[in-house]
C-alpha cells in the first residue's frame, strides 16, 4: 500500500487483545506455593518493565503509569501513551516479527496498554492455570502487532490467543476514506519463524471487517515442565494421571470447549 497523504490526524484505531495461559501440576499442598511463585515472576513490577518495552518497540511515548499488586493474588498495570516525536520506521506496517529487546496501567495520548493476570487452579485434580490479558489500543501511525515477538517470548505460553481489530477511518487530501492503513492477511506474519514451529495454529479472520483472530497450542510437552513438585515422588500410574489431565486442560482452552471425559484424581 502506498504511502497516504491524509487531511488531518490520523483517525484510525489499532487494538490487539493478546490473551496467555500457562498450566501447571501443584497438588494441594503445593498450590499456594505455586500461586506465590506465579505472584513473584509476574508481579506489578515485572509487568510495567514489560509495558514499557512493548511501548519502546512500537514507538509510543509514555505519559502514565498505574499499578496495582492484588491480594491474595494477580496483578494489574496500565499505560497512558502517545506517539513518539520520532516518526515511526518504514518497516513498522510491515507483515514481519518485531524485535526481541534486551532487556500496571500506563496511559498515552488516546492510546493505552493494559495488562491483568489471572491465577487459578481445579478444585480437586491439581491442575493450576495463569492467565495474562495484555490489550493494546493505539492510535495514529503506530501499530501494536510489531510487539507481539516480544510478547510471546516475555511469558510461558502453553496457548497463546491474539485479536487485532482497526476501527474506525481516516481521511486523504481528497476526502476519501480509508479504514485501514496497512496490509494484513495473517497475525502469524508477525510471529518469528522458531515460534511458529513450536506452535499449532489456527486462523479465523474476518477480512471485510479487519478483524484478524489467531490462536496457538504448543505442540510438543515434556512433563517435567508442568510439575510444581518433584517427577521422582511420582508413581508411572500418577505420571500417566497427570497428563492426561493436563492435556485436557490445553486442549479445552484452545478449543473453547469443555469434553466429556471420566474424571481423573491422582491417587495420593
Amino acid at each position: 500500500m502506498n504511502k497516504l497523504k491524509l487531511h488531518g490526524f490520523n483517525n484510525l484505531t489499532k487494538s490487539l487483545s493478546f490473551n496467555i495461559y500457562d498450566v501447571c501440576y501443584a497438588p494441594a499442598e503445593q498450590q499456594q506455593a505455586y500461586i506465590d511463585y506465579i505472584d513473584e515472576a509476574y508481579n506489578a513490577d515485572r509487568l510495567t518493565q514489560i509495558l514499557k518495552d512493548v511501548a519502546d518497540i512500537i514507538g509510543a511515548q509514555i505519559l502514565n503509569i498505574a499499578h496495582q499488586d492484588y491480594e491474595p493474588q494477580g496483578a494489574s498495570v496500565t499505560m497512558l501513551i502517545s506517539e513518539g516525536d520520532v516518526a515511526p520506521t518504514q518497516h513498522m506496517h510491515s507483515q514481519t516479527p518485531g524485535p526481541l529487546p534486551d532487556t500496571v496501567l500506563a496511559h498515552l495520548d488516546k492510546s493505552h496498554i493494559t495488562v491483568h493476570t489471572y491465577p487459578e487452579s481445579h478444585p480437586d485434580n491439581g491442575i493450576s492455570t495463569f492467565r495474562a490479558d495484555i490489550d493494546v489500543s493505539t492510535c495514529g501511525r503506530i501499530s501494536p502487532l510489531k510487539a507481539l515477538n516480544y510478547l510471546i517470548h516475555s511469558f510461558e505460553s502453553d496457548i497463546v490467543i491474539m485479536d487485532y481489530k482497526v476501527r474506525g477511518f481516516t481521511r486523504d487530501i481528497t476526502g476519501k476514506k480509508h479504514y485501514i492503513d496497512h496490509n494484513i492477511t495473517s497475525i502469524q506474519n508477525y510471529i518469528a519463524r522458531d515460534t511458529q514451529e513450536r506452535y499449532q495454529m489456527i486462523d479465523v479472520n474476518v477480512y471485510q471487517e479487519n478483524i484478524f483472530h489467531t490462536k496457538m497450542m504448543l505442540k510438543e510437552t515434556e512433563l517435567e515442565n508442568y510439575l510444581f513438585v518433584k517427577e521422582s515422588n511420582l508413581t508411572d500410574l500418577q505420571k500417566d494421571e497427570i497428563e492426561k489431565n493436563l492435556r485436557k486442560e490445553v486442549t479445552e482452552i484452545f478449543y473453547g470447549h469443555n469434553y466429556r471425559r471420566k474424571k481423573i484424581k491422582v491417587a495420593e
